[in-house]
């Protein structure tokens, strides 16, 4: 049974049609990913879909009885409203029960001796049992805790903007709801807290509506895929990975049809051109077949965003940190922490939040000064700085004025020269909307044009402060193409695991204190090696550590390799037992998985079954990851112990 049904909706600003005739059913356990390039109306097709826009045709039919609840991208709150009250301040009888019994709690406190304040505290404590709402709130301070907010008592008025946003998903995860509607949740929230979230949603029973660029956490928690493209909306039950098979499936198709059609156009153009007279019924057939054929075309296919804007010379020295210490109030966040770039380094900064992350990035671009130690650029070091902290725009110019402030015309990566307006179709920005005040573009447009204008000063090093937040999952594919291709150095702070894994070759984990640990390797390397020495890291959610022979000095280095241990001269019995079976594991491990997957194919509209087989591949992946983990030990303890029979 639908507890929610979208019914033929439509939505249009002026002339831009954002989504037009979309028809679907929500059930109980569906968990739908809205996918979609910024500026198509995910954000605004969330709030139809919530009753607080209208659309402009269609309806939202809602089952009796069910809850919607949405968390904004920019939730409104009363700034003398503590942190607590916020999450417990909702209109449910839980809520509502747990709010009278507290009440009556403190007011008991300073009347001890009042008989009826008794008898209240008496009758919340019954209606607290009938309820059964004696966990909410301590579930409360959890999910605070969990998201970073350790002041409960703090007021929302002097709590920063990403604060804000984690209070109101505390708030919107407590409260009941049967479907809950998200916009952009994993931003602002670092790695632990990410990780956190996707449990709790993973675990959740009701209806969930969501928007994210986090492509990891798409494909462990959706089980349903909604694609608003040009106006249209594609529907697919399956996660993100599967998605994007079953999308490529469609384009194919659709590549197809249309070849068939031009084919069958210039069959039926060679006829009008050899004269054909609209004299009779059967030429006049023709003719309309031809006209319809030529109308039938393609919609104009999402453009390509292509970054190949060419970067400055790079000197040999390039960026050289030394004894670098910054503290605020007294607290360290960066510690006696050195570090010499190399060229084409690629570097994720990992920690919890308010650990000083984005305060190295601005140590390193010269907008702090450190308190000890010195940051030293090379001299021909060009920086590129993409900042979190969202720069002031002058909302009045239009896009092409805010491109051409930096650049007429910019050199691209294979030397040939294109024109600000040209960058800008590259950048889905077509003629029309480059002419547009940038007041009237979305958030993410606006992000777009920040990042493209980043790019056309040809930066030889970058600086990405959480680059993820507000871009589409389009650009974020081809941003990660351009760093693939980029021949500077780039240091990015993100909570984007799919992001960290795909550009980043070292990771810096800040630990709390103004420690900062290097680890050679992405952000699953980073995890990998940490769970396998058990140590817990701030910085990852699941007993994370950092590689510290990685940033120790070379005299600790040298005093650790005097006490290697002797090299092995044989296996143990279990060792050599494992060694002779585990390629047999391994390959019964990958026939598990690809069966798990050709089910998981054939299951594709199941969403019950399809839950059950996400769960049983990542076991799979896992263990098989594990075994390749010592497969690879033991035949380097195989290869160390023959070497030293030769010796």
């Amino acid at each position: 049974m639908h507890v929610l049904t979208v019914d033929h909706i439509a939505k249009s600003y002026g002339e831009k049609v954002l989504f037009q005739d979309v028809s679907f059913g929500v059930e109980t356990g569906d968990k739908i990913g809205i996918i979609g390039v910024n500026g198509t109306g995910k954000s605004t097709f969330l709030q139809v879909v919530a009753g607080i826009e209208p659309p402009d045709a269609g309806s939202i039919l809602v089952a009796g009885g069910t809850t919607v609840r949405m968390l904004s991208q920019d939730p409104r709150f009363d700034p003398e409203e503590t942190v607590l009250e916020h999450v417990l301040g909702g209109d449910s009888a839980q809520m509502q029960a747990v709010r009278a019994y507290t009440d009556a709690l403190r007011q008991l406190e300073l009347n001890p001796g009042d008989a009826a304040l008794q008898e209240r505290l008496v009758r919340a404590n019954q209606r607290m049992d009938e309820l059964d709402a004696w966990s909410i709130e301590s579930d409360a301070k959890i999910a605070l805790t969990k998201l970073g907010i350790l002041n409960f008592d703090a007021k929302l008025g002097v709590l920063s903007g990403g604060q804000r946003k984690r209070a109101a998903m505390a708030a919107a995860l407590i409260q009941p709801a049967d479907v809950l509607l998200l916009d952009e949740p994993t931003n602002h929230i670092d790695n632990e807290s990410v990780a956190w979230l996707e449990g709790m949603l993973q675990k959740r029973k009701g209806a969930l509506l969501m928007i994210t660029h986090d492509r990891y956490f798409l494909d462990r928690v959706t089980n349903r895929t909604l694609e608003l493209d040009k106006g249209r909306a594609y529907f697919y039950s399956a996660n993100y990975s599967r998605f994007l098979e079953l999308k490529l499936e469609r384009e194919e198709r659709e590549a197809a049809s249309e070849s068939k059609r031009q084919n069958l156009l210039r069959n039926e153009l060679a006829w009008m051109r050899r004269g054909a007279q609209a004299r009779s019924t059967k030429q006049q057939a023709r003719i309309q077949r031809f006209e319809s054929l030529s109308a039938a075309g393609p919609d104009r296919a999402a453009g390509k965003l292509e970054m190949s804007v060419a970067s400055s010379r790079l000197g040999k020295k390039i960026l050289e940190i030394e004894g670098l210490r910054k503290s605020f109030e007294g607290r360290d966040v960066i510690a006696n922490f050195s570090y010499i770039a190399v060229p084409e380094d690629r570097v994720g900064i990992v920690g919890r939040n308010g650990l000083g992350k984005s305060t190295l990035l601005k140590l390193i671009a010269g907008k702090l000064a450190p308190d000890a130690g010195t940051v030293d650029l090379g001299p021909t070091v060009k920086l590129g700085v993409f900042s979190q902290e969202r720069e002031e725009m002058d909302e009045t110019l239009r896009a092409i004025d805010y491109i051409r402030e930096i650049a007429e015309q910019v050199m691209t990566g294979d030397g040939s020269t294109i024109t600000a307006g040209q960058m800008l179709e590259r950048f889905l920005f077509p003629p029309a909307q480059q002419w547009t005040p940038i007041a009237k573009l979305s958030g993410g447009e606006k992000r777009r044009l920040q990042l493209l204008r980043v790019l056309m000063e040809a930066p030889n090093v970058l600086l990405l402060d959480e680059p993820t937040n507000d871009l589409d999952i389009l650009t974020l594919t081809v941003l990660e193409d351009y760093l693939d291709d980029f021949p500077g150095v780039v240091f990015t702070v993100s909570h984007d695991r799919y992001f960290l894994d795909r550009t980043a070759e070292r990771i810096f984990a800040f630990e709390g204190n103004g420690v900062i640990e290097q680890h050679v390797g992405n952000f699953t390397d980073y995890q990998a090696y940490a769970a396998a020495h058990g140590v817990r890291s701030s910085a990852a959610g699941e007993g994370v550590s950092a590689d510290r022979k990685a940033a120790a000095p070379a005299s600790t280095a040298k005093a650790e390799a005097s006490q290697e241990p002797a090299k092995p001269t044989k296996m143990t019995y279990n060792e050599q037992k494992e060694f002779d079976t585990i390629d047999a594991d391994i390959e019964r491990a990958e026939t598990a998985l690809q069966k798990v997957q050709e089910r998981m194919e054939a299951s594709a509209s199941d969403s019950g079954l399809l839950q059950e087989l996400l769960a049983e591949q990542a076991q799979l992946e896992t263990k098989l990851e594990e075994l390749m983990d010592r497969w690879a030990y033991l035949n380097e303890l195989a290869e160390q112990i023959a070497a030293n029979k030769k010796k």
